[in-house]
């Protein structure tokens, strides 16, 4: 039996790479992603892979789970993140909903 398709919510550390389009002086940045998997693992490598083609330089990936695991640990998602979510999983596609450059001290 086929497994469903789920979207995760992933936070991606990024690093500096020629064409990534980050903001000068950056030294990185934190994306906040949705992206459709079976499971978690899949999401991730997904993820990973589109960042790469866009030419960035992924570092770190941190897991907050499906929609409905963020819920049972008490997050709050506004119509707007679960939009996003939904067009995820109906796009089966990684959406980069937030970027946050990093600039060092």
């Amino acid at each position: 039996m086929a497994r469903k398709q789920q979207v995760y919510t992933l936070v991606v550390e990024v690093g500096r790479a020629p064409g990534d389009g980050l903001p000068e002086g950056a030294s990185g940045a934190g994306l906040v992603c949705y992206a459709t998997g079976v499971d978690e693992a899949e999401a991730v490598r997904e993820t990973v892979a589109v960042l790469k083609q866009a030419d960035m330089a992924p570092l770190d990936v941190t897991g907050y789970g499906t929609l409905e695991a963020r819920l049972e640990e008490g997050h709050e998602i506004d119509a707007e993140e679960r939009a996003l979510m939904e067009r995820a999983l109906a796009e089966n596609a990684v959406i980069v909903a937030q970027a946050t450059p990093v600039f060092p001290d």
